[in-house]
């Protein structure tokens, strides 16, 4: 059978699957849950993917909801990526009740009408917002042999192509010696002093760096009350760059250097972790773009073609495009929505984003029959 007759199949399939889909995104917004606490949300998807008779492994790479679902022995090896993890306060205020809709959806038309071609992988991503279960992964393997990795973001607009930011972000603590604020005999040592002169610096270190980058931060601890001297002053650092080898080894580098010197000339002590892991910047496979692209212009859709350096935010997908080649396109749910915002979350469970990620759907499964030759 020829590709457009299979995709023709794939489009059936997926409309076929419109009100599970649905249910399966509208649930996940209505029951959000933090990243590695997304037990619901991963048995729901386990569940679905047993049922169509997708063999499952779970507790992967350390994560109690991270999984790995397959169909089909022989072919090419294509993954579509599921995220379910939601944001403290906001829900679904990135769409991912509708990312793992989508690629459950992809995965399993993929995987009805070409598994005696290829294996279809629907790979459950815990904690996207957190420690990034797919740096784990990544580093396990999970990804190796993939042909192609597949995800679609919700968004105010259709884009495929450029980058995201690598990120490490990074926790800097200021340990100083405390005293009354009114004491003459003994001043202290003011580690808030320090972190502030610390988060000061930041913004003149930026301008001696040569790929564009970001340099942000909060207070989390300045003290435990107005009239003591500070003895401990923490904050945390989101230290971006474009690419994961500046970041590591020109950028991080300049910040620490930049705690030490003022621990010095404060006379306190500084101490400089990670709190997250090294997210690396997404690599955008050309060829997946331009098949991608091709199928969204068959389904109606008109796409941006981001610059290749062209970032926005940071994902762990970004792992997975170091391994497998990778996209990571965004699909419009509405006109003038930010994520991480209320407006994003009530627009991931609006009667139009349910229907858009059907596009999502089935562009992705489209995507992978045109790999079935390659």
């Amino acid at each position: 059978m020829d590709k457009q007759a299979l995709k023709e199949q794939v489009i059936a399939v997926v409309d076929a699957m419109a009100s599970e889909l649905r249910d399966i995104s509208l649930f996940l917004h209505n029951n959000p849950e933090l990243g590695g606490q997304e037990h619901k949300a991963a048995q729901l998807l386990i569940e679905k993917a047993a049922r169509r008779g997708f063999a499952v492994q779970q507790n992967i790479s350390g994560y109690e909801t991270a999984f790995i679902a397959h169909k089909g022995s022989k072919g090419p090896k294509i993954a579509f990526l599921a995220e379910y993890d939601a944001l403290p306060e906001l829900g679904h205020a990135c769409g991912h009740n509708l990312i793992a809709a989508m690629s459950w959806g992809a995965a399993a038309a993929f995987a009805a009408v070409a598994a005696d071609q290829a294996v279809s992988y629907f790979i459950g991503c815990p904690a996207e917002e957190t420690t990034g279960a797919k740096v784990a992964m990544a580093a396990d393997g999970v990804f190796d042999d993939l042909a192609a990795a597949l995800i679609v973001h919700p968004s105010d607009a259709n884009a495929i192509g450029g980058t995201s930011y690598a990120t490490h972000p990074l926790k800097v603590t200021f340990h100083g010696r405390p005293a009354h604020v009114a004491s003459k005999a003994d001043k202290g040592v003011n580690a808030l002093d320090a972190l502030i002169l610390f988060y000061q610096g930041l913004k003149p270190l930026r301008e001696t760096f040569t790929q564009e980058n970001i340099l942000a931060g909060i207070i989390t601890k300045g003290g435990t009350a107005p009239n003591i001297v500070p003895e401990l002053a923490e904050g945390k650092f989101t230290v971006r760059a474009l690419s994961a080898k500046y970041l590591e080894e020109t950028i991080l580098p300049a910040v620490r250097k930049l705690a030490e010197e003022i621990a010095l000339a404060t006379g306190t002590t500084v101490e400089t972790v990670h709190y997250e892991p090294l997210f690396k910047e997404l690599i955008s496979d050309p060829q997946l773009m331009e098949l991608f692209r091709n199928n969204l212009t068959f389904l109606g859709e008109t796409v941006t073609v981001l610059k290749p350096d062209e970032a926005d935010g940071s994902t762990d997908v970004g792992n997975v495009s170091h391994q497998a080649p990778t996209i990571h396109p965004d699909l419009s749910i509405g006109c003038q929505i930010v994520a991480h915002t209320p407006d994003f979350a009530l627009a991931a469970s609006s009667e139009y984003a349910q229907k858009r990620l059907l596009i999502g759907a089935k562009a992705m499964a489209m995507t992978a029959i045109d790999l079935l030759n390659e």
